[in-house]
């Protein structure tokens, strides 16, 4: 099939390892689906992007799983971003992404290395039953402190609010649960990932909200850092009156030790939010390759 460049970032972090990596293949968006699959399973990153040319933005991103393509992606959002720029396809400041879930608009800041993307408007789904959603996290139903809901932001996550760090940790993953939570949501539940948890008050003193994505095989264990999610779980927190805010830092991946850092803004009222932008740094950590 050819060779293709490549960069490999860790996204919403400023050093080596942190946050979560994606690798960002360039010129290769004509690419089918199981060869993109391949790649990401070969890598073991949760998810990698492939860039190309767009007629109606500035770069052209397509998101793929391990198990399957994706409408957009929070973190490999960053990646892209950085990416493209560091390999002279973009410039800096305001750029837009033709993603399946629309055009995303971005901000580059000068030195290529922060991004600001502003995801689309929340779509608020059904909210299913407590116990539903603390069987498919191995929980109770009396750690989930908020009632859970379908949120979406570009893709969709149950956003669970958890007591506290401690019962955060504990979390795990039943499959049958999720099958279950799933079959529920129905219709609603088509690109749904694994519930997203979160708790109030970060994992350091900078953060005010902490956050778990769990996943099922074939992926990794564990997302580091989850851009997407982190926007639909800002849109909750405000339009339920759960933060006292519209801006708050969010942080996740520091049990994992990779620790990442957000900063997220709710854009409109509660009742009224027109979009939800999330910030963070990029570090390119390798670049090379790929022969196909």
């Amino acid at each position: 099939m050819g060779e293709y460049a490549f960069h490999w970032v860790d996204a919403f972090t400023d050093r080596a390892f942190g946050g979560n990596g994606c690798a960002v293949v360039h010129d290769a968006a004509h690419l089918d689906a199981d060869t993109c699959m391949a790649y990401v399973r070969e890598t073991s990153l949760v998810e990698c992007t492939f860039l190309g040319p767009s007629e109606v933005a500035d770069v052209h991103v397509r998101y793929f799983l391990a198990s399957r393509e994706i409408p957009f992606a929070g973190h490999p959002t960053v990646a892209s971003v950085i990416a493209a720029h560091a390999a002279g396809t973009i410039g800096t400041g305001d750029l837009t992404l033709e993603t399946q879930a629309g055009i995303i608009p971005v901000t580059l800041s000068e030195d290529g290395k922060r991004v600001s993307m502003r995801q689309i408007a929340p779509v608020f789904g059904p909210e299913p039953d407590k116990a539903l959603v603390a069987a498919a996290i191995g929980l109770s139903a009396d750690d989930i402190i908020a009632q859970p809901q379908l949120v979406s932001t570009g893709l969709p996550f149950v956003i669970t609010l958890l007591k506290n760090r401690d019962t955060l940790g504990r979390a795990v993953l039943d499959r049958t649960g999720i099958e279950a939570l799933n079959a529920n949501l129905g219709d609603a539940a088509q690109d749904e990932m694994e519930p997203f948890l979160t708790t109030l008050g970060g994992y350091t003193e900078a953060g005010d909200t902490f956050s778990r994505l769990l996943l099922l095989p074939p992926s990794s264990p564990e997302d580091p850092f989850t851009g997407s999610a982190t926007g639909a779980m800002g849109a909750y927190l405000w339009q339920h009156g759960l933060i006292d805010g519209p801006e708050f830092t969010a942080e996740q991946g520091h049990m994992m030790g990779r620790p990442g850092q957000a900063a997220v803004r709710v854009i409109g009222g509660a009742g009224a939010i027109e979009g939800v932008e999330v910030a963070g740094n990029g570090h390119i950590l390798m670049s090379g390759t790929l022969h196909l």
